[in-house]
């Protein structure tokens, strides 16, 4: 097959990162036929939806990419086999979930969906097939994928196959410009036609500098390496930003002396609630489980270390606010600004927002939850506790809260979530709370009251000359 020969592609996984990237794809590419498949038939219905504010992933300019492509040479679909069967190259876009049981649990990537996926193919595809991993993957995973479509086939090239590694480096809100104008893509393989063939569909808008071909370990493992770096970037800033506080530096403007050097740049050095999204913490606890696999647990502990100063700045935000708040929030009704875990997505998958929710539920506060882009049902599921009827501001605790009973519901408006409140709480950097009237919302609020600002978007003097006292993560003066 040569480069020029691919007309069709078939992305299996219709979610975060295949519906985008094939969205773009076709977008860039018209003279080939782009199909996204996935067994979800709601999902599907949702890419269908002829009101494109209602897609299934919220991306600022995804919907203007599917209105120019869908219907022409974009679609989506439950006919995955008849899909794959009239494929050129077939994408691997499926979920892989952190192992919850069973050997590896808790770090172990769970493949079992990946296999799937391969042993469709193997069943399904016609001809020549390029199959290219784009979910991310523990390194040597292309090997039982390449197990399973050789054992399908055939002598005399009437069904065969190579296997790419594509990993996906896009940041949630930014993903289309990321796909448009990429820092690099890169293509691990063994076969060069192959090889070529992907990077002929690339090529199509991207830079053949930025077109970077490895083999197929360094690629797969190069997914997790760029994560772990990215994570551990988080984490030492937020390891500094609590030492900023115990010692009255300001941990913005260490942030800002250090990333004048070259060599470290200012990028990922803002302190916050810690990282969040589908990716950082399990491609760096699938990198610790395969250090530890192949014999490595110091480089093992080393990158653990990087989740659990991430999970230790998460509790230690909620232990702020109960010491803050005279050693207490039972009873008290705190307005939580933010719960996905980054701004210009709807993702809330391990949003730090979650881990510091439940701390204060445990403690018996009442949370008044507002976000622009989460459904309150997306809520329920993160906290596993259904929303209660929003209650009067002016009405004090209810005897369940006073008896340690936590409870949230969902706000529509930052001021109904603001009202009666003994503190504010910025978890999500939504560019509308940096705009917020603090002269409006202050005397809506139970005095006295905080502003607990973990992102650092308010303005101090601001919230200062609105009576109202202010926690900034990272603040030698909180």
């Amino acid at each position: 097959m040569t480069a020029t020969s691919i007309r069709s592609i078939c992305c299996i996984g219709a979610g975060y990162v295949g519906g985008p990237t094939m969205a773009v794809i076709a977008d860039r590419c018209p003279d080939v036929q782009v199909t996204v498949v996935d067994i979800n038939q709601a999902r599907i219905d949702a890419w269908n939806d002829e009101d494109l504010s209602r897609l299934p992933v919220y991306e600022p300019g995804l919907d203007a990419v599917v209105g120019r492509a869908r219907g022409r040479n974009l679609h989506f679909s439950t006919a995955v086999e008849e899909a794959i069967a009239a494929a050129d190259m077939v994408f691997i876009s499926v979920n892989t979930p952190t192992k919850t049981k069973g050997l590896g649990a808790g770090q172990a990537s769970d493949l079992r969906w990946v296999e799937a996926c391969a042993r469709t193919v193997a069943r399904a595809a016609k001809g020549h097939t390029i199959v290219v991993e784009k979910s991310t993957l523990p390194v040597r995973t292309a090997e039982a994928v390449k197990a399973i479509l050789s054992a399908a086939s055939t002598e005399g090239g009437e069904r065969s196959f190579s296997v790419l590694s594509n990993p996906e480096f896009l940041a949630e809100g930014t993903a289309i410009p990321d796909l448009e104008s990429p820092d690099r893509v890169l293509i691990g393989g063994e076969h060069p036609e192959a090889i070529d063939a992907l990077a002929q569909v690339y090529g199509q808008w991207v830079p053949q500098e930025r077109i970077l071909r490895t083999n197929l370990w360094s690629s797969e493992l190069s997914k997790l390496t760029a994560n772990a770096f990215l994570a551990q970037r988080i984490s030492s800033i937020n390891s500094i930003a609590a030492l900023c506080e115990a010692t009255g530096a300001d941990v913005r403007e260490v942030g800002r002396a250090i990333g004048t050097d070259s060599r470290i740049g200012p990028k990922f050095l803002n302190a916050g609630p810690g990282f969040g999204g589908s990716c950082f913490q399990k491609d760096i606890l699938n990198l610790v489980y395969l250090c530890r696999h192949f014999g490595l647990p110091e480089v093992a502990d080393y990158w653990e270390s990087v989740v659990n100063l991430n999970t230790w700045q998460q509790h230690r935000i909620a232990r702020i606010v109960v010491q803050k708040l005279f050693g207490t929030v039972t009873g008290k009704r705190l307005a939580i600004l933010g719960f996905a875990f980054k701004a210009d997505t709807n993702d809330t998958r391990e949003a730090p927002a979650i881990r510091i929710a439940r701390d204060l539920l445990e403690e018996g506060a009442q949370l008044a939850i507002h976000d622009p882009k989460v459904e309150p049902e997306q809520i329920e599921r993160d906290l596993n506790l259904p929303a209660s009827e929003a209650p009067d501001a002016e009405a004090g605790p209810t005897r369940a809260a006073l008896s340690g009973e936590g409870t949230w519901w969902s706000s529509a408006e930052v001021a109904d979530a603001v009202a009666g409140a003994d503190a504010v709480l910025i978890l999500t950097e939504w560019k509308h709370y940096r705009q917020l009237n603090w002269d409006q919302l202050a005397p809506l609020m139970r005095k006295p009251a905080w502003v607990f600002d973990a992102r650092a978007v308010v303005d101090p003097a601001a919230v200062a000359a609105s009576g109202l006292k202010l926690w900034r993560v990272g603040d030698g003066d909180a």
